[in-house]
């Protein structure tokens, strides 16, 4: 067995023992289901300093679910993938699904893409973006297949999730315009992590979406983690450089109505991108959109895009 199938097969191992394992720790300690109209969801905004100052998003938030439609057969317990298919996490198993991804960031991740220089950085973030928008097919995939069997319906989430692909994916572009898929080792790791991380998360949907949200809430705090450590650091030299030219498209030339669709915060976006630096200020900040959407869905809140008429806000107080 070669040291990337090892790793490889570790990934996979790791995400699944720790998932499966801790929620039998934690059975006797879970929250009962989601049962109730009105809930207080603590909302974590100390993993990094600056969400505590640019977000709006409260400590705190009373999240009250949305009224039945009287058109509609659907209950309001039907109202989220979260409340139709699953049930709140204990504090246990949120610290396992922590440790899990910090583990495999510090052990594998960090292990393969180490380096000072700016190609193995660019190397570590094309690694990253392609392994990052996996959970987005994986939700679609369940998603869709519910559907198919009549399960359920709400097509807002099969668009939330692809808006969210979508971004990911021009993260994607523009690391690869920037040089970091170059070597055929970077492709190779990135790449079959993520199909291996494909079938986790699937798993993990099927058996609760809220475990699943939950995981990838982590996944993106590392990464909203790992850009703003990388601005701090080279912020004078990354200002000097030219922005690629997909950023350029994608964030100021492009159609915005896909990018407006994961912005759940109901918060007009529109990044200016002069240089190398802004690019990736706007691509971290895509990322903390991304947290912030997580943390939501894990929750009853039925969340909203920019993109729907007056239906852009939620019951927060």
């Amino acid at each position: 067995m070669t040291p990337s199938t090892r790793s490889f097969s570790a990934f996979v191992f790791s995400i699944l023992l720790s998932t499966t394992t801790s929620k039998f720790i934690a059975s006797a300690f879970a929250p009962p289901p989601f049962s109730s109209r009105t809930i207080v969801t603590p909302i974590n905004t100390n993993f990094l300093p600056s969400f505590s100052s640019t977000s709006s998003f409260p400590l705190y938030a009373t999240s009250t679910i949305p009224p039945k439609n009287p058109k509609s057969n659907s209950s309001s317990s039907d109202i989220t993938p979260s409340t139709k298919f699953g049930s709140p996490l204990s504090d246990s198993i949120k610290e396992a699904n922590r440790f899990a991804i910090g583990f495999l960031k510090g052990s594998i991740f960090d292990t393969f893409f180490a380096g000072s220089d700016y190609q193995r950085a660019f190397a570590r973030f094309y690694a990253l973006e392609t392994i990052a928008r996996v959970p987005y097919f994986s939700y679609l995939s369940v998603l869709h297949l519910y559907e198919t069997l009549g399960k359920w319906r709400r097509a807002k989430y099969l668009k939330l999730h692809f808006a969210e692909s979508w971004n990911e994916l021009h993260h994607l572009l523009i690391m690869e315009e920037l040089g970091g898929n170059d070597k055929f080792f970077d492709r190779f790791i990135a790449q079959h992590i993520a199909v291996g991380y494909y079938f986790v998360v699937i798993f993990l949907y099927l058996l609760n979406p809220v475990e699943a949200y939950n995981l990838n809430q982590e996944v993106e705090e590392h990464a909203y983690a790992t850009y703003d450590q990388f601005l701090k650091e080279n912020e004078e030299e990354l200002k000097e450089m030219k922005p690629p030219r997909v950023a350029i498209e994608y964030y100021l030339e492009g159609d915005m109505y896909m990018f407006d669709e994961f912005q759940t915060e109901c918060e007009l976006r529109r990044p200016v991108i002069d240089n190398l630096y802004d690019v990736f200020v706007a691509i971290r900040e895509d990322e903390a959109a991304h947290v912030k959407t997580m943390e939501k869905l894990q929750t009853e809140l039925d969340v909203s895009s920019m993109n729907e008429d007056g239906e852009c806000e939620v019951d927060v107080f």
